[in-house]
């Protein structure tokens, strides 16, 4: 076999069908993880700088109200911490609407909505990590497995053969080998990037849940605020 013959190509197109076929899902897998990849970095990016421009407007003395008007024309397309702020604060209104006076009972029915719908944004957030991680993890398997089945094969070729060298032997095993490298090449950007991705998710989430709980703070004093007015008038 000439130098030609061992490129990389020549090494998958001779290879068995079944060690081509573990190399197809490998390709499949490397190509939809670097999709997610791109695709959770633009995102990530997004909630990022939609998140950090809410908390800009929290805190620069923009009424409450007026927040929860923008926030609620914006349900859709802003930030996940806003649409976290527009939860609690309904349900603050709601609450309020009822005449329900119970500070305590007030606070944990705010604190609720506000939790439910971070785990809502959180579940987005997370959204793909699970598959990057599979892929990470079970790639170097799967082309372990191809490069299993292709030694296997090749040896089962040699056996009838009388007289067995290296260069009747470097074909077969370059070829089983290609598979291990698929899937280290497949499995390596993607447990790379799922760490990152965690960690950066890992950020987001205590960002908002610092929010939460700031957030629940000013409402809390508001209710005293009012209920202290409402003693002052009697």
């Amino acid at each position: 076999m000439n130098s030609q013959d061992m490129s990389i190509l020549s090494l998958i197109m001779q290879a068995s069908w079944a060690v081509q076929l573990v190399m197809l899902i490998l390709v499949v897998a490397s190509i939809a993880s670097w999709a997610t990849i791109f695709n959770k970095a633009k995102a990530l990016k997004r909630v990022r700088t939609l998140n950090d421009n809410f908390e800009q407007d929290f805190w620069s003395g923009t009424s409450l109200n007026d927040l929860y008007a923008s926030a609620a024309q914006n349900a859709k397309t802003g930030a996940p911490m806003e649409r976290i702020f527009a939860s609690g604060m309904r349900e603050y209104q709601k609450l309020r609407e009822r005449r329900m006076h119970d500070v305590a009972t007030l606070m944990d029915g705010t604190r609720r909505a506000m939790r439910a719908s971070f785990q809502r944004e959180l579940d987005e957030l997370e959204s793909g990590l699970s598959f990057l991680g599979t892929v990470g993890s079970v790639s170097p398997y799967v082309g372990l497995f191809g490069t299993v089945w292709g030694v296997m094969h090749a040896f089962t070729g040699f056996a009838n053969m009388e007289q067995v060298t290296l260069a009747t032997v470097a074909p077969g095993i370059a070829e089983a080998l290609v598979a291990t490298a698929m899937g280290l090449f497949a499995a390596i950007p993607a447990v790379t990037a799922y760490n990152r991705y965690a960690h950066n998710v890992d950020r987001i989430a205590s960002q908002e849940e610092t929010f939460i709980e700031e957030f629940s703070n000013i409402l809390q004093r508001n209710v005293g605020s009012s209920a202290n007015a409402s003693a002052s008038g009697h």
